[in-house]
Protein backbone atom coordinates (compact mmCIF):
# COMPACT_ATOMS: atom_id res chain seq x y z
CA UNK A 1 0.00 0.00 0.00
CA UNK A 2 1.24 3.50 -0.82
CA UNK A 3 1.52 6.31 1.73
CA UNK A 4 -0.86 8.45 -0.34
CA UNK A 5 -3.57 5.89 0.46
CA UNK A 6 -3.29 6.34 4.24
CA UNK A 7 -1.95 9.87 4.82
CA UNK A 8 -3.84 12.95 5.92
CA UNK A 9 -3.93 15.07 2.77
CA UNK A 10 -3.67 18.86 2.53
CA UNK A 11 -2.39 19.53 6.05
CA UNK A 12 -2.64 22.93 7.68
CA UNK A 13 0.56 24.90 7.17
CA UNK A 14 1.59 27.19 10.06
CA UNK A 15 3.64 30.34 9.46
CA UNK A 16 6.92 30.56 11.38
CA UNK A 17 5.82 33.97 12.67
CA UNK A 18 2.80 32.43 14.43
CA UNK A 19 2.93 32.35 18.21
CA UNK A 20 3.06 29.13 20.21
CA UNK A 21 -0.36 30.04 21.58
CA UNK A 22 -1.72 30.20 18.01
CA UNK A 23 -0.05 26.86 17.27
CA UNK A 24 -1.60 25.26 20.36
CA UNK A 25 -5.02 26.69 19.46
CA UNK A 26 -4.71 25.31 15.91
CA UNK A 27 -3.70 21.90 17.29
CA UNK A 28 -6.71 21.93 19.62
CA UNK A 29 -9.01 22.94 16.76
CA UNK A 30 -7.67 20.20 14.48
CA UNK A 31 -7.25 17.63 17.28
CA UNK A 32 -3.63 17.03 16.32
CA UNK A 33 -0.19 17.40 17.89
CA UNK A 34 1.93 18.14 14.82
CA UNK A 35 1.97 20.97 12.29
CA UNK A 36 4.29 21.77 9.39
CA UNK A 37 5.87 25.24 9.60
CA UNK A 38 6.80 27.40 6.67
CA UNK A 39 7.72 30.74 5.27
CA UNK A 40 5.83 31.49 2.09
CA UNK A 41 5.50 28.12 0.39
CA UNK A 42 8.78 26.76 1.76
CA UNK A 43 8.71 24.13 4.51
CA UNK A 44 11.23 25.11 7.21
CA UNK A 45 10.30 22.90 10.14
CA UNK A 46 7.61 21.26 12.21
CA UNK A 47 6.15 22.02 15.60
CA UNK A 48 4.63 19.48 17.96
CA UNK A 49 2.72 19.73 21.18
CA UNK A 50 5.84 18.27 22.81
CA UNK A 51 8.02 21.06 21.31
CA UNK A 52 5.70 23.61 22.87
CA UNK A 53 5.68 21.85 26.23
CA UNK A 54 9.42 21.13 26.51
CA UNK A 55 10.99 24.03 24.64
CA UNK A 56 8.61 26.78 25.70
CA UNK A 57 6.33 26.06 28.66
CA UNK A 58 8.98 24.18 30.66
CA UNK A 59 11.35 27.12 30.21
CA UNK A 60 8.74 29.72 31.14
CA UNK A 61 8.50 31.29 27.69
CA UNK A 62 5.52 33.52 26.95
CA UNK A 63 2.56 32.39 24.83
CA UNK A 64 3.65 35.11 22.37
CA UNK A 65 6.91 33.26 21.65
CA UNK A 66 7.27 32.64 17.91
CA UNK A 67 6.91 29.11 16.61
CA UNK A 68 10.26 29.56 14.84
CA UNK A 69 11.93 29.73 18.27
CA UNK A 70 10.72 26.30 19.43
CA UNK A 71 10.10 24.30 16.25
CA UNK A 72 12.09 21.30 15.07
CA UNK A 73 14.16 22.46 12.12
CA UNK A 74 15.24 19.05 10.84
CA UNK A 75 12.31 17.82 8.77
CA UNK A 76 12.11 14.12 8.07
CA UNK A 77 9.90 13.19 5.15
CA UNK A 78 8.74 10.51 2.77
CA UNK A 79 7.00 10.65 -0.58
CA UNK A 80 3.42 9.76 -1.37
CA UNK A 81 4.58 6.84 -3.55
CA UNK A 82 6.64 5.17 -0.81
CA UNK A 83 5.06 2.02 0.62
CA UNK A 84 3.66 1.78 4.11
CA UNK A 85 6.11 -1.05 4.85
CA UNK A 86 9.14 1.06 3.85
CA UNK A 87 7.99 4.05 5.83
CA UNK A 88 6.98 2.00 8.88
CA UNK A 89 10.54 0.66 9.00
CA UNK A 90 12.05 4.14 8.59
CA UNK A 91 9.78 5.66 11.23
CA UNK A 92 10.74 2.86 13.62
CA UNK A 93 14.46 3.32 12.95
CA UNK A 94 14.21 7.10 13.38
CA UNK A 95 11.87 6.83 16.38
CA UNK A 96 9.32 9.26 14.95
CA UNK A 97 5.55 9.04 15.09
CA UNK A 98 4.80 11.34 12.15
CA UNK A 99 6.36 12.24 8.82
CA UNK A 100 5.80 14.99 6.32
CA UNK A 101 4.68 13.60 2.95
CA UNK A 102 6.03 15.25 -0.20
CA UNK A 103 4.79 14.68 -3.74
CA UNK A 104 8.26 13.58 -4.89
CA UNK A 105 11.93 14.03 -4.06
CA UNK A 106 12.54 16.71 -6.70
CA UNK A 107 9.54 19.08 -6.48
CA UNK A 108 9.23 18.58 -2.70
CA UNK A 109 5.66 19.89 -2.51
CA UNK A 110 3.95 19.25 0.84
CA UNK A 111 0.95 17.02 0.18
CA UNK A 112 0.27 15.35 3.52
CA UNK A 113 1.25 13.96 6.88
CA UNK A 114 1.44 10.30 7.78
CA UNK A 115 1.30 9.11 11.36
CA UNK A 116 1.95 5.90 13.21
CA UNK A 117 -1.84 5.49 13.58
CA UNK A 118 -2.42 5.98 9.85
CA UNK A 119 -0.11 3.09 9.06
CA UNK A 120 -1.17 0.79 11.89
CA UNK A 121 -4.88 1.31 11.14
CA UNK A 122 -4.56 0.82 7.38
CA UNK A 123 -6.53 -2.19 6.16
CA UNK A 124 -3.59 -3.87 4.42
CA UNK A 125 -0.92 -3.31 7.08
CA UNK A 126 0.69 -6.58 8.06
CA UNK A 127 0.85 -7.38 11.78
CA UNK A 128 4.65 -7.61 11.75
CA UNK A 129 4.93 -4.20 10.04
CA UNK A 130 2.68 -2.63 12.69
CA UNK A 131 4.60 -4.36 15.49
CA UNK A 132 7.96 -3.18 14.14
CA UNK A 133 6.69 0.40 13.90
CA UNK A 134 5.17 0.48 17.37
CA UNK A 135 8.22 -1.12 18.97
CA UNK A 136 10.59 1.22 17.12
CA UNK A 137 8.88 4.44 18.17
CA UNK A 138 8.17 3.25 21.71
CA UNK A 139 11.64 2.02 22.62
CA UNK A 140 14.09 4.87 23.25
CA UNK A 141 17.45 4.43 21.60
CA UNK A 142 19.68 7.31 20.54
CA UNK A 143 22.15 4.99 18.86
CA UNK A 144 19.88 3.38 16.26
CA UNK A 145 19.19 6.24 13.84
CA UNK A 146 18.60 5.45 10.18
CA UNK A 147 19.82 7.56 7.30
CA UNK A 148 17.15 6.22 4.95
CA UNK A 149 14.54 8.89 5.73
CA UNK A 150 15.60 12.14 4.11
CA UNK A 151 15.61 15.59 5.65
CA UNK A 152 13.92 18.29 3.60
Amino acid sequence: MKIKDVMTASPTFLKSSATIQEAAQKMAELDCGFLPVGEGDKLIGTVTDRDIATRAVAKGLAPTTKVADVMTKKVLYCTETDTTEEIAQNMAENEVRRLIVLNDRSAKKLVGIVSLCDIVNANNTKADTAATLIKGVSTPSNTNKSKKTKAA
